[in-house]
């Protein structure tokens, strides 16, 4: 009966039309345009990578789309158990008649003429989004982004800030402001206008929220300008900065990010973490992980401090996620937000989801998000999320509190898609 139930349920979840809140989609190229780029997706490069392929057969300069597909598919027997290999199955079947259950050296010459041949198609495009059944997607947009060119009605401009709270000390992240606001960002004062002529054109865009991804050690606190002027006096003056005096500018930036926020009623998504660089010798996007040191205390001054603000938070680590149900448990702008990263399998997926369920009001968690940068990824994502909380559902609260299945699919539809329309604004009916 279990399984059944799971089933029905999440066959009903199946119909809820999606808004994914985080992606890396370029809008200008969206969709795929041959299978390596569905295979050169991050996860596929890093596993392959970490099952024997040397990076320099991966990232050869000059390789051809199709040569780099030649090189990975014999990994991916290696990976075959994994649930990022079921993903790409799950593409190949659903886009491309594929009817195998792996790639081959016998099979993929085949679907890689296939797949290009539907990939060329004008409206390739808008059949990935129409059998995804997407209506929105969130984008992580560059600070200096026009945001010109596409339907940020649809793609939905997001300011991630990552460059200018960890590398304003950067000449080429201050010229890069300075074009993009008009504004030379030499003292505190003139930062602080640049920060804000940039949320005014990202919000006059329809920017639907902030972004940020912070290391573990990362803690925020208001910083004073007195404070911050010499040092911005010693960054255009092309001096280096102390570890000290780096992580006080830092601070400043983002707290200053905080208040422009609160002034235009923006989420702030803080996604919290991550270590780069650890695996200096991994291909690209494959060398960051996280550690234990991470904790939410550390974000406790920046929580009081911005009540109005929400902060839909991300986890690196499955281990934080009890730190995160509590927070959202307490703190009336905390949000619970999607299955980041390597949180982002089943195993974890369904811990995380059930604790939430059954700990969080319902009204504050935000289920899932793709994270992907193609749009084919956003189904098979979706679909394994829908699958853990369709059974999630099912034994938590029909069977194990005897809700009805009406009942039970309405919470899972304030979770898949509801939410996002409240937290993030402009809704829309489902």
């Amino acid at each position: 009966m279990s399984n059944l139930l799971a089933q029905r349920l999440t066959a009903q979840l199946n119909t809820i039309p999606l808004i994914d809140p985080h992606s890396h989609i370029n809008p200008h190229r969206a969709a795929s345009t041959t299978l390596a780029d569905l295979l050169g997706y991050h996860y596929y490069t890093e596993l392959a990578h970490s099952a024997g392929l040397p990076r320099e057969r991966i990232e050869e300069p000059g390789i051809t789309p199709k040569e780099k597909v030649a090189r990975l598919v014999p990994q991916l027997a290696t990976i075959a158990n994994t649930v990022q290999h079921d993903w790409l199955i799950e593409i190949c079947r659903e886009f491309f008649d594929f009817d195998a259950d792996a790639l081959t050296a016998a099979n993929w010459e085949p679907l890689y003429d296939r797949a290009l041949d539907r990939m060329s198609q004008s409206d390739w495009e808008q059949q990935v989004l129409r059998k995804s059944q997407l209506e929105g997607v969130f984008l992580t947009n560059d600070f200096d982004d026009p945001l010109t060119g596409f339907d940020t009605g649809f793609y939905i401009p997001c300011l991630r800030t990552d460059e200018l709270v960890f590398h304003l000390g950067k000449s080429e992240v201050r010229q890069r402001l300075a074009a993009a606001t008009g504004h030379e960002p030499g003292t505190p004062a003139a930062l602080r206008t640049a920060l804000g002529a940039l949320f005014a054109h990202f919000v006059n865009r329809g920017a639907r929220a902030c972004a940020i991804s912070l290391p573990p050690d990362f803690e925020p606190a208001a910083i004073a300008q007195s404070a911050v002027e010499p040092i911005l006096k010693a960054v255009v003056a092309g001096i280096s900065l102390s570890p000290d005096e780096s992580r006080t500018l830092s601070r400043f930036v983002f707290w200053t990010l905080a208040e422009f926020c609160s002034e235009h009623h923006l989420p702030f998504d803080l996604m919290i973490g991550v270590n780069r660089r650890v695996y200096e010798a991994g291909v690209s996007q494959g060398q960051d992980l996280f550690d234990g040191r991470c904790s939410l205390i550390q974000y406790r001054a920046l929580l009081n401090a911005f009540p109005q603000v929400v902060f839909p938070i991300s986890v690196l680590s499955h281990g934080m996620n009890q730190e995160l149900v509590s927070y959202s448990w307490i703190f009336p702008n905390v949000v619970t937000n999607g299955h980041w990263w390597y949180s982002n399998i089943p195993a974890y997926i369904d811990l995380d989801c059930r604790s939430r369920l059954q700990a969080v009001p319902q009204t504050k968690q935000i289920g899932y998000y793709s994270d992907m940068y193609k749009l084919e990824f956003a189904l098979p994502k979706f679909n394994m999320y829908r699958r853990v909380l369709g059974r999630a559902l099912a034994d938590d609260f029909v069977i194990g509190r005897g809700w009805s299945e009406n009942r039970a699919v309405d919470l899972g539809r304030r979770v898949l898609r509801g939410n996002i329309e409240r937290v993030f604004g402009g809704e829309r009916a489902v």
